[in-house]
């Protein structure tokens, strides 16, 4: 399929125009990279804000040559990280029952209220977590992963929320969420997606 035949598809009434960019914008002149990036990190922001599209989410689950931004959001609070677990329910069901500390998803067209892609995440945080207190922003990485048939399509902005309250919870009925210290997160490493694997290996080195 190529870029024309991409646009042109007319998605389903119930499908979502999302944020992607080209792979090969993203990672021109470079080389591809796995893991948690750390360097370059507002030419990476810079190309995205340049370059975003809008294609039907059906359509850029399924092509390599678009990566999908998603803003991915670690909560922490005195030494602390919330770690959720999507239920076997969830949309993505390539990750069901999987453990994560990322929060947040897609961005679509009417989330960007603003230039900023910070202001994007924030959104991202808000709709699916109740939280009352404050937290400060830290940027940890862009972070990919193409081992794997959903992390191929996507390409995540790592953001640390450091957070003045234990008040967290998930609103979605598909997930369920606490707070652990890093020590006991390690017992559900196995069954993390590979996503906060990565980050949990990144926190640690912190």
């Amino acid at each position: 399929m190529n870029t024309q035949q991409a646009q042109q598809v007319v998605p389903p009434m119930h499908d979502e125009l999302i944020l992607v960019v080209k792979r090969e914008l993203l990672f021109k002149g470079q080389e591809v990279w796995h893991g948690l990036k750390t360097a370059d990190i507002e030419e990476t922001i810079f190309c995205i804000d340049q370059h975003k599209e809008f294609l039907p989410r059906s359509v850029m689950e399924q092509d390599t040559r678009y990566k999908q931004i998603i803003p991915y959001l670690v909560f922490m609070h005195e030494n602390r990280y919330f770690l959720m677990q999507r239920q076997s329910k969830t949309t993505e069901q390539r990750l069901k029952n999987k453990y994560s500390m990322g929060i947040g998803g897609h961005i679509n067209q009417e989330d960007m209220t603003s230039n900023s892609i910070i202001d994007w995440a924030k959104r991202e945080f808000h709709e699916e977590i109740s939280y009352a207190g404050n937290y400060t922003v830290e940027v940890l990485g862009m972070l990919n992963d193409d081992s794997n048939a959903v992390g191929e399509v996507h390409l995540g902005l790592v953001l640390l929320l450091h957070g003045d309250s234990a008040d967290i919870v998930v609103k979605s009925e598909l997930k369920s969420g606490v707070l652990l210290s890093l020590e006991d997160a390690e017992f559900y490493y196995p069954n993390m997606e590979s996503w906060t694997q990565i980050v949990y290996h990144a926190l640690q080195a912190k």
